[in-house]
């Protein structure tokens, strides 16, 4: 079976590097058939993006985020229509023409160089989210609205500026009406996330200045002693060059570093060997020093770090870690990573199978063979819901927050395996979400997935648009539609699901030669961390579900 780790799995992949120099293989299953009732879940979320979309219009148009229970708004991401702009490529690709033109006239119309908000603007959000859907929809229009270059060239010519003297990695925000960097802490997912986007905005622009500098920033970071091999600290200070703590995880903070090296050797087909070996490095060093399996069903975990401590904890963030380790094995040609992907989305699914609602939790814990510290204390009912189920929804993390992470590695686990019981757990979730999730006006998150009567929270995030939608979209479309391997048609997704065309695949990706680091060098400061994901932009609300 998929799931749990079997015994086949090899985990000594330090033992023969040349596979990291192998040819790659083609990404998706050579044979896609999607089951009869896939028609009916394409239209059902596509309904639902429509009633999401009807209530964030009448009640927070022109606005970042629709509150769905206050039937009001927020405005985090610098009070542009975040929600308009990172829908935009969902709207073309579910073919939404009328709703597809307000979206682009809007965009094409905001005046991204001054903030009405007067906040401090976060340069990683900006870029997943207005950056990226901007040049997406660009390309998958077949380069129609050039003003969307223009546009997306505005916010990076503005975020340039996060760079200082000659540090080798941006600050992670904006006083963006000033035009100076907020100077501070950053992670290594902020400073190294944005080589995708900034990257195809070069080959729009011809200027290489973005893509040099989101590269210099990536290379420095892979570059710099880590506390565990090619497993970089969490935290990051720029001013100073150093690492921040000696946290290591695959989550939130963490998660769209990793995740971009592979992508990124992927997109740009670069001839600097440097990103797919920092990612093959960092996938064998997780297998060799991180990875854990339950005590209870022996489901497959990738733990935390800090200090010489495993912490014994997993994330919805984290979980996009298993799609796009397939993604990575497939490219690399390495079944011993893609089978990990695949037993780390069954890790991930049961999170959804195992709850009242059928819907994960934000985290969760575990025990191994080697210990059982959480960094909590868990409950009588939290040993007694492990012992049923090979993990415990974390204390006060049983929320959910409308994430994709699940449903983007459940795609990607379809497209490699060609197995439809992928398109089945994505119906599952979507008539969850349509029975838990439905709030006074579109849908929002709940506080409790193990309640089938939980509040709101009050924040529906425009990555509920972007990606969750997208990808369920997707898993019941036809697979050549944003097709991970089909010559010309390749798209590779950024890690808020914007899909970026791609080259045709070159024959190796990596030098067969693991990038060395020296974690005897590893010397951390102690700073003031900066925030991780983004919290609900306003309380929860003691509202109830109405179920």
């Amino acid at each position: 079976m998929l799931g749990r780790r079997s015994s086949t799995i090899v985990f000594a992949l330090g033992c023969s590097w040349d596979i990291f120099g192998a040819l790659g293989g083609p990404v998706q299953a050579p044979v896609l058939v999607l089951p009869p009732e896939a028609a009916e879940y394409r239209q059902k979320t596509i309904d639902v993006f429509e009633t999401s979309w009807t209530a964030y219009k009448e009640y927070a148009w022109g606005h970042d985020d629709l509150s769905p229970v206050s039937m009001s708004y927020s405005d985090a991401y610098g009070g542009w229509g975040a929600t308009i702009v990172d829908a935009l490529d969902t709207i073309w690709l579910m073919g939404l023409t009328d709703i597809f033109e307000e979206a682009l006239n809007f965009t094409t119309s905001v005046d991204f160089s001054v903030t009405p908000t007067d906040d401090q603007i976060d340069l990683f959000e900006t870029t997943i989210r207005y950056v990226a859907a901007s040049l997406a929809t660009y390309e998958l229009s077949g380069y129609q609205y050039p003003a969307l270059v223009e546009q997306a060239k505005v916010l990076v010519d503005k975020m340039a500026y996060a760079w200082v003297g000659n540090n080798s990695v941006p600050y992670g925000y904006m006083n963006w009406n000033e035009t100076t960097p907020v100077v501070g802490t950053t992670n290594i997912a902020e400073a190294g996330t944005l080589t995708m986007e900034w990257g195809t905005l070069s080959n729009f622009t011809g200027n290489q200045t973005y893509r040099k500098l989101s590269e210099e920033s990536v290379i420095y970071i892979a570059n710099l002693p880590p506390p565990l091999p090619a497993l970089p600290a969490q935290d990051f200070d720029p001013t100073t060059g150093q690492f921040v703590g000696s946290y290591v995880s695959w989550g939130g903070g963490s998660d769209s570093y990793f995740e971009y090296l592979i992508k990124w050797a992927r997109l740009s087909n670069t001839d600097n060997n440097i990103f797919a070996d920092a990612w093959a490095a960092a996938v064998d060093s997780s297998i060799q020093n991180l990875a854990r399996t339950s005590t209870v069903l022996d489901w497959q975990y990738m733990a935390d770090w800090d200090a010489g401590e495993i912490i014994h904890i997993g994330s919805h963030l984290e979980c996009y870690l298993a799609g796009n380790w397939m993604l990575g094995g497939k490219l690399l040609n390495n079944d011993t990573i893609v089978n990990y992907g695949l037993a780390l989305m069954e890790s991930c699914w049961n999170t959804y199978a195992s709850t009242a609602t059928g819907i994960g939790p934000e985290y969760f814990g575990y025990f191994s063979s080697d210990g059982n510290y959480t960094g909590s204390t868990p409950s009588d009912g939290d040993i007694a819901f492990y012992e049923r189920h090979g993990f415990f929804i974390y204390p006060g993390e049983s929320d959910y927050y409308l994430r994709p992470e699940v449903l983007e590695s459940n795609f990607y686990a379809w497209r490699v395996t060609g197995d439809p019981k992928y398109v089945q757990r994505a119906a599952d979730a979507l008539d969850s979400f349509t029975e838990y999730l439905p709030a006074p006006s579109a849908y929002a998150g709940i506080n409790d997935v193990d309640a089938t009567d939980s509040t709101f929270i009050d924040d529906m995030q425009s990555f509920w648009f972007a990606e969750v939608l997208k990808y369920l979209f997707l898993t019941f479309n036809d697979p050549s539609v944003i097709s991970l391997d089909e010559l010309s048609l390749v798209d590779v997704f950024n890690t808020e699901a914007h899909p970026f065309k791609a080259p045709p695949a070159k024959e190796v990706y990596g030098s067969g030669t693991p990038l060395s680091t020296d974690p005897s060098a590893f010397r951390p400061i102690s700073a003031p961390l900066p925030v991780i994901s983004p919290a609900p932009a306003v309380a929860p609300l003691p509202v109830s579900s109405g179920l």
